[in-house]
């Protein structure tokens, strides 16, 4: 029975980790690493957990220069700013426009008059970004409490001009 398998947590995250490690090794661009940053890399939980998707020219360096206890206070600060805003997108935002207008809306489609429908739509829009960019925040405030840089994984893209430009936007380190 299909539904019988169990896949861990975050299998894609960390297949894609793998696979471009795997490239850039056999492209000759991986530099000879410590095996412990190299399963710190691919074990990292903040950015496996939602990424953003990060290529281990980016954070292993950052493993081999972690900074003394004391030169982390003002990340800290602002790592927990971050995951505050990540936690609004995902429990306010998010969790609030699914169950007051996507879910009940979509459970009956056909009992919904059409302007409850395109409202749905657009909520659903709105909460999948916050949905996603939420947890994605909440990786990297993580990841900036313990003195690691994540890039910024979205770029307004609900302001992009075209679906390319929306990709790019939507998830930019995939």
């Amino acid at each position: 029975n299909i539904g019988d398998i169990v896949l861990p947590l975050a299998i894609s995250f960390y297949t894609f980790t793998q696979i471009a490690y795997l490239v850039d090794a056999w492209r000759g661009k991986a530099k000879e690493y410590s095996f412990l940053h190299y399963c710190l890399f691919v074990t990292f939980f903040p950015h496996l957990i939602a990424g953003p998707l990060m290529h281990h020219q980016e954070i292993i360096p950052q493993f081999e220069k972690l900074r003394r206890r004391d030169e982390l206070w003002p990340d800290f600060a602002v790592g927990l700013t971050i995951i505050v805003i990540g936690m609004f997108k995902k429990v306010v935002i998010a969790n609030y426009l699914a169950t007051a207008i996507v879910d009940p809306v979509f459970a009956s489609p056909g009992q919904s008059p059409n302007l409850e429908l395109a409202v749905a739509a657009i909520a659903y829009a709105v909460q999948i970004y916050a949905d996603f960019s939420g947890y994605t925040d909440m990786a990297i405030g993580i990841a900036l409490l313990m003195g690691i840089r994540f890039p910024d994984n979205f770029d307004q893209p609900y302001s992009a001009t075209s679906i390319q430009d929306f990709w790019r936007r939507w998830h930019m380190t995939l």
